[in-house]
């Protein structure tokens, strides 16, 4: 059995008790201590203190959990964009998702004036907008693309997932995303992108949907222990591990 470090992971969010994928947190951290043997040393950031330049200093992964609207936008956007130009572990879920395809339209595709319709519903152009039909509190089916990292965290081509959204990506922005270098790795039965990833990077991975509201929190969803692996093998890389 190998023996990962403590890994320390950067939660970028607005913590509360009413958001539901908040309060499963700790529950998925034990769990990933007691059957992964994964232990995850994680601090709470506020969307506000990611706006500074060191807010994730010595993190090894960092994961931006939903709760949208932020308090800040900008940390947010910050965030990810932190872990993705130092090469640190990131993991984006609902919100995330939403926000780490914000930051690479903006900072890598040249699109300046992206917007997400919740925070600017008046943006001349919008990139993250209203769903035709809302995902809150529905589960539906993802299809994972051959040779993903995430086909590869969980080990099948399929996956039935739960959401708690109401704004996904705009298609018409999605094959500039494409070709400056993001992949788009799921996709529900009718096409619509629910996975991004960044090839060559460590460890890269944001859906649409909540892997951490799957079951009850007593078995980490297998995104969230690939996350959590992916993170030990940064805090040490000498490990080898694979995130997986």
């Amino acid at each position: 059995m190998t023996t990962f470090p403590a890994a320390r992971v950067a939660l970028v969010g607005d913590r509360s008790p009413q958001v539901r994928s908040h309060t499963r947190v700790p529950v998925l951290l034990d769990a990933l201590r007691a059957r992964d043997h994964l232990d995850v040393d994680a601090y709470w950031v506020p969307t506000g203190d990611a706006v500074d330049p060191g807010a994730l200093d010595g993190f090894d992964g960092v994961w931006l959990l939903p709760g949208s609207p932020y308090a800040s936008e900008a940390g947010a956007v910050a965030a990810v964009r932190a872990a993705r130009e130092r090469s640190i572990p990131f993991l984006g879920t609902c919100a995330g998702f939403q926000h780490a395809l914000l930051e690479y339209a903006r900072n890598v595709c040249g699109l300046a004036g992206a917007a997400h319709a919740e925070n600017d519903p008046d943006g001349a152009d919008p990139l993250i907008v209203p769903l035709a039909c809302s995902l809150s509190g529905h589960e539906g089916a993802v299809r994972l693309a051959s040779g993903s990292l995430a086909e590869a965290a969980l080990g099948t081509d399929r996956t039935v997932e739960r959401y708690s959204c109401s704004y996904g990506a705009d298609p018409r922005h999605l094959d500039t995303l494409r070709a400056n270098g993001m992949r788009f790795t799921g996709a529900d039965d009718d096409g619509d992108v629910r996975i991004a990833e960044l090839p060559g990077h460590p460890f890269y991975l944001a859906t649409l949907f909540q892997p951490e509201l799957a079951g009850d929190g007593t078995r980490a969803h297998p995104i969230i222990r690939a996350f959590a692996t992916a993170a030990a093998a940064h805090a040490s890389p000498a490990t080898g591990a694979v995130a997986g």
